[in-house]
C-alpha cells in the first residue's frame, strides 16, 4: 500500500492558462499555482499557441504549487494530466522542438478540409470515431501541418517527427522524452481512433494521409506510462493519470453511473452523459471515451459548445464593458429581463448540435433603448441556451431521462448564471463543493493507478454539494424564451459562406 501521507498533483493545462494544483488524501485543494499564456491569431478565425509557452507556464505552475504547499516534490505520490483535447502539435522526435505552433481546438483554418471529409466519408468517420468531421479535432490538424510545411511528410515518414495533444507532449518532455503516450479520452478526439477497436484506424489515416509512425501509443486513462525525467522536478515521480479536460470533470463529478450529466462552464461549454460501457449512437452529438480503467472503458455522449466563457471575456476584452468578471452579475440582475436582447455567441462557428462552421456571432434585438446590461445579460442568456440545446438533444438521443445537471468551471460560481441555467433548462442545477472537478478527474485517476485512493466508491463518498438552484419560471415562460432564441441561432447560420461570397472574408 503506498504512504498516503503523501499528496497528489495534478497538470491542468488549459486553453488560456496552465494550472497545477496538489490535492490531499481527502481530496482537498492544498495549493495552485496558475500561469497564463499568449493566444496566436494569425488570421481571422485561426488560433494557434506556442508550446514552448505552454511548457513554461506548466512547470512555473508546478513549482509555484509545491512552494505554496510548502512541500518537496518527493512528497508527491504521482501525477495526474488534464489538457485541452483536441489542441495539435507536431514536434521533431531528436530535438523535442516544435514543429510550428499548436493549432488549437478553437482553429478554423481546416474548415474546408472537414467539410470535404463530411461529405465524402462523413458516416464512416462517425460509425468508427463517433465524431463529426470537423475542424475541431485533431486530424485535420495534422493534415494541415503535413500539407503545408515543406517537407514534413517526408520527414514523417521517416519517422522523424512525433504528434500529440497537449497531454502527449507534456508526458513526452515531463519523462525526458522517453513516453510517447496518449490516453483513450484523448485518442478518441483526434478523428484517427477506432472507439471501438482502441486503436488507431488505418483506413482513416489513409484518407486523412497521415503516417502510423508519428501517432502515440493509446492507453487506459489510469496507468503507469512513465517517472517524470529527475531534471524536471529533481526526483522520479509516477505519471500515472492522463485524461482529456471534459472527461476528467465528468469523472471529478464522480458521474460514474449511467445517464449523469454534466456541464464544464468554462472558455467553452462541454456537457457530458455517461452512457456506460456501451457507445450510444447519435446524430447530433458525439460519442466519445469517457476514461478507461484497466480493461473496463466508459463511454460518453458529448456535446460541444465552442464559444461561452470566451464571450464573456470578449465584453472585458474586446468592447470594454466590464473590468472583471463579477461585474457581470450585478449588470444582468440589475434588469427584470434583456427586453428582446439576443446574443448567439458564434464567434468560431457552432458546434452541437448546429455544427455550422460557418456560423458567426450576432446581437439582434437591439433598440436606443439598449444599454451595455442588455448585452451582458443577454451573453449570460445565451450560455443558457446552447446548453439548453444540447441537453434537448442528449435527452431525444439517449433515451435516458435526465433529472439533474451537475456544473463546475469558471462561470459556475456565477449565481446569476446558474439560476438563469436552471429556468432555462426545467431542471435542477447542482454545483459542487469543489469546482476545480477537472483536475480532480486527474488526480483521481493517477491516485487510483498507484492505491492512494483504493475504489470508485470511496471516491464518490468524498463528493460533496454546495448549492442547488431549482428552476422558477413557468414551463410557458420557459418555452416562449426558447422559441425566439431558436429564430435568433437561424439568423446567423452560414453567415462567413455569405461574407467570402461577396469577397468580405
Amino acid at each position: 500500500m503506498l504512504n498516503r501521507d503523501k499528496y497528489i498533483l495534478a497538470l491542468d493545462e488549459g486553453t488560456t492558462s496552465a494550472r497545477a494544483i496538489i490535492f490531499n488524501r481527502e481530496s482537498k485543494v492544498l495549493s495552485l499555482g496558475q500561469y497564463g499564456f499568449p493566444q496566436i491569431y494569425p488570421h481571422p478565425g485561426w488560433v494557434e499557441h506556442n508550446p514552448d509557452e505552454i511548457w513554461s507556464a506548466q512547470i512555473k505552475a508546478v513549482r509555484d504549487a509545491l512552494s505554496s504547499a510548502q512541500i518537496e516534490a518527493s512528497e508527491i505520490a504521482a501525477i495526474g494530466v488534464t489538457n485541452q483535447r483536441e489542441t495539435t502539435i507536431l514536434w521533431d522526435k531528436s530535438t523535442g522542438k516544435p514543429i510550428h505552433n499548436a493549432i488549437v481546438w478553437q482553429c478554423r483554418r481546416t474548415a474546408d478540409i472537414a467539410e470535404e471529409l463530411r461529405r465524402d466519408y462523413g458516416s464512416l468517420f462517425k460509425d468508427k470515431t463517433g465524431l463529426i468531421p470537423d475542424s475541431y479535432f485533431s486530424g485535420p490538424k495534422v493534415k494541415w501541418l503535413l500539407d503545408n510545411i515543406s517537407g514534413l511528410r517526408e520527414r514523417a515518414k521517416r519517422g522523424e517527427i512525433l504528434f500529440g495533444t497537449i497531454d502527449s507532449f507534456l508526458i513526452w518532455r515531463l519523462t525526458g522524452g522517453k513516453t510517447h503516450i496518449i490516453d483513450y479520452s484523448n485518442a478518441s478526439r483526434t478523428m484517427m481512433f477506432n472507439i471501438h477497436k482502441l486503436d488507431w484506424d488505418r483506413e482513416l489515416l489513409e484518407i486523412l494521409g497521415v503516417p502510423e509512425s508519428v501517432l502515440p501509443e493509446p492507453l487506459p486513462s489510469s496507468h503507469i506510462y512513465g517517472y517524470t525525467d529527475p531534471n524536471v522536478l529533481g526526483v522520479s515521480v509516477p505519471v500515472s493519470g492522463d485524461i482529456g479536460d471534459q472527461q476528467a470533470a465528468l469523472f471529478g463529478q464522480v458521474a460514474f453511473s449511467e445517464g449523469m450529466v454534466k456541464c464544464t462552464y468554462g472558455t467553452g461549454n462541454f456537457l457530458l452523459m455517461n452512457t456506460g460501457s456501451k457507445p450510444r449512437e447519435s446524430k447530433r452529438l458525439l460519442t466519445t471515451i469517457a476514461w478507461g480503467i484497466g480493461k473496463d472503458v466508459t463511454y460518453a455522449l458529448e456535446g460541444s459548445i465552442f464559444i461561452s466563457g470566451a464571450a464573456i471575456q470578449w465584453l472585458k476584452e474586446a468592447l470594454g464593458l466590464i473590468e472583471n468578471l463579477s461585474e457581470t452579475e450585478t449588470l444582468a440582475s440589475s434588469l427584470r429581463s434583456s427586453e428582446g436582447v439576443f446574443f448567439v455567441p458564434a464567434f468560431v462557428g457552432l458546434g452541437a448540435p448546429y455544427w455550422d462552421q460557418y456560423a458567426r456571432g450576432l446581437i439582434i434585438g437591439l433598440t436606443r433603448g439598449a444599454g451595455k446590461a442588455h448585452i451582458v445579460r443577454a451573453t449570460l442568456e445565451s450560455i443558457a441556451y446552447l446548453t439548453r440545446d444540447v441537453l434537448e438533444v442528449m435527452k431525444e438521443d439517449s433515451g435516458i431521462k435526465i433529472d439533474e445537471l451537475r456544473v463546475d468551471g469558471g462561470a459556475s460560481k456565477n449565481d446569476f448564471l446558474m439560476q438563469i441555467q436552471a429556468d432555462i433548462l426545467g431542471l435542477r442545477i447542482v454545483r459542487p463543493l469543489i469546482l476545480e472537478t477537472t483536475s480532480l478527474g486527474a488526480a483521481y485517476m493517477a491516485g487510483l493507478t498507484v492505491d492512494y485512493w483504493s475504489s470508485l466508491e470511496e471516491l464518490a463518498s468524498m463528493w460533496r454539494i454546495e448549492r442547488i438552484f431549482e428552476p422558477k419560471i413557468s414551463l410557458i415562460e420557459r418555452d416562449r424564451l426558447y422559441k425566439v432564441w431558436r429564430k435568433a441561432v437561424e439568423r446567423c447560420l452560414g453567415w462567413a459562406r455569405i461574407l467570402e461570397d461577396t469577397g468580405l472574408e
